[in-house]
């Protein structure tokens, strides 16, 4: 779907959903190439110039304590990211100890079509900016901790972040 919000249908979403990526006005402080997650709206802005930033609909963690803040940046991206649970993700979810040994990247893979990491201190914070397989949980509070967007939106956010761009997390 086309930035500014075309109405065209997102597979999952609703014709003309609030879920739908689209340009917006941004007074915040942040920079220009900035993404900015705001996990109690469920909402990612990437900064543009002159005010304005680009709003995508997020699925965020389901527990408060699992969720990422703060700084980091982008220290690496993958498309068709492999998928390996985390120990604590293979202790509370025990279906997941199936994989400990990693899933492939593929349209079933829980990542998605694509993946934007997380660094703080040029270490992986194992925090995950990705796609979804399930565009219905977009909007929700439904994820392991990591922040996720429907494949297409990932996509777009893809191609327009560098490895390096800042991400700030804020509540």
């Amino acid at each position: 779907m086309a930035a500014g919000g075309s109405g065209l249908s997102l597979e999952g979403l609703p014709f003309g959903s609030d879920l739908a990526r689209r340009e917006v006005a941004y007074n915040g402080p942040e920079h220009a190439g900035t993404v900015v997650v705001r996990t109690s709206q469920r909402r990612l802005y990437l900064v543009q110039s002159g005010g304005r930033a680009l709003r995508y609909a997020i699925g965020v963690g389901r527990e408060e304590g699992l969720n990422f803040r703060g700084s980091a940046v982008v220290g690496r991206k993958e498309q068709w990211p492999s998928w390996t649970p985390t120990a604590n993700m293979m202790r509370h979810i025990p279906r997941y100890r199936a994989y400990a040994g990693g899933m492939p990247g593929g349209i079933d893979n829980p990542l998605g079509a694509r993946a934007l990491y997380l660094y703080r201190g040029g270490h992986d914070t194992h925090f995950r900016l990705h796609g979804t397989n399930d565009p219905s949980t977009i909007g929700q509070a439904v994820s392991s901790g990591c922040i996720r967007l429907t494949n297409e939106d990932v996509t777009d956010l893809y191609s327009r972040v560098p490895v390096g761009a800042p991400v700030v997390v804020k509540p």
